[in-house]
């Protein structure tokens, strides 16, 4: 039997077998065999002609497996890509295989290189037994008798900061600056971190707040007293005191009296601030915070007592003539925001929202004077505290009314700021007088500047544009452009082109009124009178007070470098600490804006969490 074909019949092409064989053995043989070509059918063509073709085809297509493509073209593909890998792959490959190294930080603007400055003057001012890397190299240890045997508590009353240019330690002003400084770093702890200064501006608050804990019972849960002063003086004493003599902290050789109150709602509130702001700053160290907190509710509930509410300095001449206290409801405002952030107890904020507060505070009254942020008046502040809550967190009833009338008053000091409602003079020079023409103008100046901008990065941070004075709307870059102004004029910007904080730029003070910095380092021990003659001299100190920012010009511009007149020359705790803050919110080195959420990180919701989904119906 034939093999079948697939393409159907047998393989033959003609049936006489025998036949077909003889002829092809006789092809050879015959030449006109040549001449006779058979004629060929369709089928039988494509048998012959198909190889043909096919290698052809190789010629021109390459066969890839999952699809056929021309050679030429698959040629120029790899072509393509190899000058594609050496153009663009090869410089990647070896840029990624060289050593990294981390870009350089912008270069300091001028406000982070006054406040490197600025920072030490806090190191000038340290009293008790100096840290090695204190780095003020003529200070030394000082006042290590303070309140030693002087007082119920064993551990006396050894630390914290000299005031200004005396030996006095003021705890109201103390306090007041720590409050400040922990303000500055809750809100711009990022910028401290990019400045360098995070661990110093750490120390600083530190060694106030390790103080404050001394002035009182800090581990009880009430205390009937609070020590409010360390050193005394009397204006034309002629026996000697802080005041009369003129000696280095480290010589001093004069009594040295502890001053105690039993009733200070003022300054029991301002301690208590201090220490609850404090808290959250080192709330990475949770032993330290509990403490201060601790701390912080014992004062604040010795403020709070109804039958203690007589201002710290009534009756006491050695404070009221130094640091006399006008009230005690700004504290009460300033303290409770600061013990509500730093606990989150509902219970402060109930109170700071009472209509009675405010009222009894003058809040909503518009005056000029009581929107102007001192030592003694913190009302400004702790309005803007409030305002900072009802902007970000907004948590309506039953707070919102008071919130709204703390913000509406904030919105009007800032606008008492601006110079076209003419609220305050202003010198010629562009410098506001917030205190009207008295001396010392530059810590009302510096603290009304750090307001102002922390408002314009408040509202930043809430998408907000500007504010409403009457019928006016400002921008927020209003305010940005005063505060920047005033702080530039104290840095130099002003008609006399003095810098007022001691050794930023050429032109500065140098005849600081201050002890320490006017008596030669050189290990002779001058006596109370003895060290009249530096006070006298008019030498320039021989000790430069870095960062120390004086008390600043007159109302004309005017300014006299000169040792015995305090009232231009003499630097204070409050107003550094001021200017620290400012200076923070100002400068563009580091990250920009406000930390917005760790205030808030203690506070409980405002509203109950949603109720849980009813389970599936059954029948």
């Amino acid at each position: 039997m034939l093999s079948g074909n697939h393409w159907g019949g047998p393989f033959e092409i003609h049936g006489d077998t025998a036949t077909d064989d003889e002829h092809s053995r006789n092809i050879d043989l015959d030449p006109r065999a040549h001449s006779r070509r058979p004629e060929l059918d369709q089928t039988q063509q494509s048998w012959l002609l198909g190889p043909q073709i096919s290698s052809r085809r190789k010629d021109e297509y390459i066969d890839l497996g999952c699809f056929v493509c021309k050679r030429k073209l698959l040629w120029w593909v790899l072509g393509a890509l190899f000058v594609a890998f050496v153009v663009i792959g090869l410089p990647i490959i070896i840029t990624k295989s060289l050593p990294k190294h981390s870009s350089s930080p912008p270069p300091p603007d001028e406000y982070a290189m006054a406040i490197h400055k600025a920072l030490l003057f806090f190191n000038a001012q340290k009293s008790g037994r100096l840290p090695k890397n204190n780095g003020i190299t003529w200070r030394g240890d000082s006042g290590l008798n303070d309140g030693v045997g002087q007082t119920d508590l064993k551990h006396g009353l050894v630390g914290g900061y000299y005031d200004a240019g005396d030996n006095i330690k003021f705890n109201f002003p103390m306090a007041f600056s720590m409050s400040l400084l922990s303000w500055s770093v809750v809100e711009y702890s990022n910028k401290y971190r990019d400045l360098g200064e995070y661990d110093h501006i750490r120390d600083i608050i530190k060694w106030g707040t390790d103080y404050l804990l001394l002035t009182f019972n800090s581990s009880a849960a009430t205390i009937d007293k609070i020590y409010v002063q360390v050193g005394a003086a009397k204006n034309g004493s002629t026996t000697p005191d802080d005041h009369y003599c003129w000696q280095r902290p480290e010589d001093m050789s004069y009594p040295r009296p502890v001053i105690a109150v039993t009733s200070g709602p003022d300054i029991a509130g301002e301690v208590a601030a201090a220490l609850a702001s404090a808290s959250i700053v080192f709330r990475d160290n949770p032993t330290y915070s509990s403490r201060l907190i601790t701390g912080a509710t014992a004062a604040y509930n010795f403020a709070r007592l109804q039958s203690h509410r007589t201002i710290y300095s009534l009756g006491n001449t050695e404070i009221a003539n130094f640091y006399n206290s006008s009230g005690y409801w700004d504290e009460y405002m300033w303290s409770a925001a600061w013990m509500y952030y730093a606990t989150g107890n509902s219970s402060y904020v109930t109170f700071a929202t009472d209509p009675r507060l405010p009222k009894n505070a003058n809040a909503f009254r518009s005056i000029p004077d009581l929107g102007v942020l001192s030592w003694d008046n913190k009302l400004p502040a702790a309005m803007l505290l409030w305002t900072r809550l009802r902007m970000f967190l907004n948590p309506g009833y039953p707070y919102e009314e008071t919130l709204r009338g703390y913000f509406n008053a904030t919105g009007l000091n800032m606008c008492a700021n601006l110079r076209r409602f003419n609220v305050f003079n202003w010198t010629k020079g562009g410098m506001i007088e917030l205190n009207h023409g008295r001396p010392q103008p530059l810590q009302y100046v510096v603290n009304t500047a750090f307001l102002a901008n922390l408002y314009a990065d408040y509202m930043d941070a809430s998408k907000v544009p500007g504010w409403f004075c009457g019928p006016f709307y400002f921008s927020r870059d209003v305010l940005r452009s005063f505060a920047s102004s005033q702080i530039n004029y104290v840095i130099g910007d002003n008609p006399r082109k003095m810098s007022y904080v001691v050794g930023y730029g050429q032109n500065y003070p140098r005849h600081v009124h201050h002890r320490g910095a006017s008596i030669p380092h050189n290990g002779v021990k001058y006596s109370c009178t003895g060290g009249w003659k530096w006070r006298d001299t008019r030498s320039p100190n021989p000790n430069n007070i870095i960062g120390a920012m004086v008390g600043g010009p007159d109302q004309f511009d005017g300014f006299s470098d000169v040792r015995t007149n305090y009232n231009y020359t003499e630097p204070t705790m409050a107003g550094n600490a001021g200017l620290v803050a400012a200076l923070i919110s100002l400068t563009n080195t580091g990250e920009a804006g406000i930390d917005k959420n760790t205030i808030f990180s203690s506070l409980p919701p405002f509203f109950p969490p949603a109720s849980p989904p009813p389970p599936p119906w059954k029948p």
